[in-house]
């Protein structure tokens, strides 16, 4: 009872509490203003706009369909020595919204064809000079549907300087950087290639960066905006940045293949090894000899001499008959093919013995095999070690301390083939300022991140932010939590009760008949009327069994006064109730019989 009045005491408290929570959000809903979409208060975004032109080579944000039909050029061109049906650059752009969490009014350029080449180029506001200033490239990346085999990454052109050009693009046209992901298979990779100018002889080649540390595999198979930042400074250290956390570092001069800078000494192709120059480490024992129980011509196998053929082996029948049921063709023609002859198939016969045909014994191990004798090896004297060319001073070496110092950039585009549609481009810029990246990264792909985490808030999180919206949750989760802890501290200290009482009784009981201890006689309460009809037929009862008593009386004489005078005597002994006996029986008392 006092349990039940507790409940119902914690339900009205937290009834009340709600209804005045309620009250109390409803009086601060009142006094927000209301929006249409929650989105635009969330995550509000607008095209963004560079907080310093002067530091912007190029800024895309695809924002504005009309003025990226002017500004972005598809290639006309045809790519050379594959087959003419697929020669094309016929994959097919198109500028819309991300397929999901997109931000309202936010568009990107998207790669909607698949197992086509495409390509597609704009030139930069200005042309990007190596000189005394880093260069910065950032763009943003969604793998709308994954990636199986194909690239994803931008080149950075050079000797583009008008759009006829630039409709002319095509894998061999010329670049200065290539950067950006590229997956086949389980080959995933994040490409940094520069192409460097030889100043000896004017040659170009292409420089490939150290691969990342990290592992790379997630930002191909989970669908999310990626972030990717390249920054090369004048002192040709370089770092490569995904989502802002940095992947790879390192210098222009050190840390590509192959390197910027040819050895200084390379070996001599005129060098020959001299005829009497021993490379052998160790040679065979010259004084070694053979023993004379040395025995080569011993097999390694010899026929198991104590084998015998398995009972039930059929020697007389083939493990291999041709098939009785096979029928030759009616196209078979004997002089093309040959004479007929039906396939061959497993003997029925040989199913259940252990084998047919002709029985050959094993072969075992031969334990007198030792093999062809070898003399043992022993340090070579004449040992010179391994020969090698000698050096020479490199005729093409030069040493280039400056190879930041590229081939200006004037144009940036994309030129991919991809197994996977719907490849999703966004936000370009390529700047000399790291704070004017840093802000349009703010303006962009930090919007985008927020719009998912928000999408993606678990319950408890969202109570959380709701608690920090209205603290006066807590009294709730007070009370709410209040309830069990009151139950568990009821539980455990609540008073002993009376059933705990009468186990104990019946426990001392049970002791009290096991040591045989005297216990005194009760007598149950039985109503009065009861009681009276009990002791009328237990008279009655008295009265039949005394007669015959009485009639031995008159014929016995005074011996039988005695016997009755023992029968008055065991009336007033107190008799059990019928279907009760022995000593743990509750006795009944009966009124003595009037003569």
């Amino acid at each position: 009872m006092n349990l039940k009045i507790i409940l119902l005491l914690y339900v009205s408290v937290i009834i009340s509490n709600l209804v005045v929570v309620a009250d109390d959000i409803d009086d601060l809903d009142e006094a927000t203003v209301e929006v249409e979409d929650p989105e635009t208060v969330d995550i509000p975004y607008k095209s963004p706009i560079p907080t310093d032109p002067s530091k912007i080579y190029f800024a895309e944000h695809f924002d504005n369909p009309s003025h990226f039909a002017k500004k972005w050029i598809k290639s006309q061109a045809k790519k050379e020595g594959i087959s003419e049906d697929i020669a094309k650059y016929d994959g097919e752009w198109n500028v819309e919204p991300a397929q999901r969490d997109a931000l309202i009014g936010d568009s990107g350029l998207v790669l909607k064809s698949k197992a086509k080449h495409a390509a597609i180029s704009s030139l930069l506001d200005k042309p990007f000079v190596f000189k005394d200033k880093p260069l910065i490239v950032q763009y943003e990346v969604i793998l709308q549907d994954g990636q199986d085999c194909g690239g994803a990454y931008l080149k950075l052109l050079s000797n583009l300087e008008d759009k006829k050009s630039l409709a002319n693009f095509h894998d061999k046209s010329p670049y200065s950087i290539m950067f950006g992901p590229d997956k086949c298979g389980s080959d995933h990779k994040l490409h940094f290639i520069f192409k460097h100018k030889n100043p000896l002889n004017g040659s170009v080649e292409e420089k490939h960066c150290k691969k990342p540390q990290e592992r790379l595999e997630d930002i191909y198979s989970d669908k999310l905006p990626h972030l990717y930042t390249l920054t090369i400074q004048p002192d040709n250290r370089f770092e490569v940045r995904i989502d802002g956390n940095v992947v790879n570092s390192g210098s222009l001069l050190e840390d590509f293949e192959p390197p910027v800078n040819p050895p200084k000494e390379i070996d001599d192709p005129n060098d020959k090894k001299p005829e009497d120059w021993d490379e052998r480490e160790k040679i065979p024992d010259p004084e070694a000899v053979k023993p004379d129980d040395w025995d080569e011509s011993a097999p390694a196998q010899i026929i198991d001499e104590s084998a015998t053929i398995p009972d039930g082996w059929l020697e007389d029948e083939e493990k291999f008959i041709p098939d009785p049921n096979a029928k030759k063709p009616d196209d078979w023609d004997t002089e093309m093919d040959g004479e007929w002859e039906p396939p061959l198939i497993e003997n029925p016969a040989c199913t259940e013995a252990p084998g047919c045909g002709k029985w050959e014994p094993p072969l075992i191990d031969n334990p007198e095999y030792r093999g062809k004798w070898r003399a043992p090896l022993i340090d070579n004297p004449n040992y010179k070690g391994k020969w090698r060319p000698r050096k020479i001073p490199n005729p093409d070496f030069y040493e280039d301390k400056e190879p930041f110092k590229m081939q200006s950039i004037a144009a940036v585009g994309f030129e991919l083939w991809s197994m996977s549609k719907d490849i999703y481009f966004d936000n370009i810029i390529i700047a000399d300022d790291a704070g004017v990246v840093e802000a349009w990264a703010q303006e962009t792909y930090q919007k985008k991140k927020m719009k998912i985490v928000k999408d993606n808030e678990s319950l408890i999180q969202r109570l959380a932010k709701l608690t920090n919206e209205y603290p006066i949750l807590w009294l709730l989760y007070i009370i709410v939590c209040g309830i069990p802890v009151a139950f568990v501290l009821y539980c455990c200290c609540r008073p002993t009760s009376k059933p705990n009482q009468e186990q104990e009784e019946l426990k001392r009981m049970a002791e009290k008949k096991k040591t045989d201890e005297a216990t005194p006689d009760t007598v149950e309460d039985v109503p009065e009327e009861q009681q009276e009809e009990e002791d009328e037929k237990g008279s009655e009862e008295d009265k039949k069994s005394k007669h015959p008593i009485r009639d031995e009386e008159k014929d016995s004489g005074s011996e039988d006064e005695d016997e009755d005078d023992e029968g008055e005597e065991s009336a007033n002994v107190e008799q059990p109730p019928p279907g009760q006996s022995g000593e743990g029986d509750i006795p009944r008392k009966r009124k003595p019989r009037k003569e």
